[in-house]
């Protein structure tokens, strides 16, 4: 019998589906990911057209089409103020095979990949599927992920280091100095610096920088999607952009894994990152409001937490028990660990719900406060 592959034997279900699974099915989920929000209608209508007039049943470009990429590069020049040749953007089935191929295009059989722990659980699990080997590196207490942890991190074998910001899990969001030492650290040490900018624009205080900006030698790749941004989680396109080689090797992986992007999502992505921009304000408004109502309960709960100034995560301190009491109550929240072993400690809970589904959740979680104390 063909035995299994050693790298996918590293490799096992996330802690957030097992919590998922443990769940029962009226339970209130603080756990999941994606904004409660619609895709905008002008992106959905614009799907719909493609489909209608048959533009969307054939293989695009492996890239994409020249439309969805011209539609990328004008939103890094918006948003980012950044110059990004059309031809040096890769659209991808999500933020997910952006991060995939762009791991597999650059680390080889051993090589060290440095991630933030606690961090988006693919990081660790990617990087051993590309035959890399895992370095997690702590974080700050505000649980940014520091420069010099970086730096210091760094070793002959290191590939790659993946910096996320706004953070999945923390809410954490870089300073642009941090951003600026991120480059530099790549340029300076001859290593790839991934930047996963996915949540780039749900951000409450501070503001959003990319690595990119300031690279100088090519060792910066971005990758974002629409997923978050335009309540896209399930079109499943995102992109990747950077270096010309880069791309070019990236391109490679994609082209025999996916072959290109689903047609019909990236008529709908042309259209939410080149139409009217108000849904993304109006969400992001949501987002914060909801975020107070959180801290808010905490506050009341008497938990300590870092305030989380992007993204839609709040991760506080919680005593001995209190995950497993929450999940009991039936409200989904996903214990730290599940994103690192310096997790451990704290909890992740996602305000992307409805507020009054929050504030129940906000109820019962002080109810199991008090039970474990």
């Amino acid at each position: 019998m063909t035995d299994f592959s050693r790298r996918v034997e590293q490799v096992s279900i996330s802690g957030i589906r097992e919590v998922f699974e443990a769940a029962s099915e009226d339970a209130i989920n603080l756990g999941l990911g994606q904004p409660d929000f619609p895709t905008p209608d002008h992106a959905r209508q614009a799907a719909v057209e493609a489909i209608q007039a048959g533009e969307a049943d054939g293989y695009t470009s492996n890239k994409g089409t020249r439309e969805l990429r011209a539609a990328i590069s004008a939103k890094h020049a918006r948003d980012n103020d950044l110059e990004v040749d059309p031809e040096d953007v890769i659209a991808t089935a999500g933020g997910s095979e952006a991060l995939h191929i762009a791991l597999e295009a650059h680390v080889d059989a051993g090589e060290e990949v440095i991630f933030p722990d606690p961090g988006f659980v693919s990081y660790d699990a990617l990087t051993r599927l590309a035959g890399g080997t895992p370095n997690p590196v702590p974080l700050r207490e505000d649980l940014t992920l520091d420069p010099e942890t970086v730096e210091e991190a760094i070793t002959d074998d290191t590939a790659a280091f993946v910096v996320n910001s706004p953070a999945n899990p923390t809410g954490a969001v870089q300073s642009p100095a941090d951003m600026r030492e991120f480059a530099r650290i790549a340029d300076e040490h001859d290593v790839l610096c991934i930047t996963d900018e996915v949540y780039e624009h749900i951000v409450f205080e501070g503001e959003h920088r990319s690595p990119l900006e300031f690279s100088e030698e090519g060792n910066v790749v971005l990758i974002n999607a629409c997923s978050k941004t335009y309540s896209m989680t399930g079109w499943r396109l995102g992109w990747v952009t950077g270096p010309t080689d880069r791309i070019e090797r990236m391109l490679r992986v994609h082209q025999y894994v996916q072959a290109c992007a689903s047609a019909p999502a990236q008529y709908a992505a042309e259209a939410a990152l080149s139409g009217p921009q108000d849904a993304v304000e109006e969400m992001v408004a949501a987002f914060e409001r909801r975020r107070d109502v959180l801290l808010d309960g905490l506050d009341d709960m008497g938990l300590d937490y870092p305030t989380p100034k992007g993204a839609f995560y709040a991760m506080p301190n919680v005593p001995d028990g209190w995950v497993e009491e929450v999940l009991d109550r039936g409200v989904v929240v996903v214990p730290g660990d599940a994103f690192g072993q310096h997790g451990d400690g704290y909890a992740r809970i996602s305000y992307a719900t409805g507020i009054e589904q929050l504030k129940e959740a906000i109820e019962i979680m002080g109810d199991a406060t008090r039970a474990v104390r």
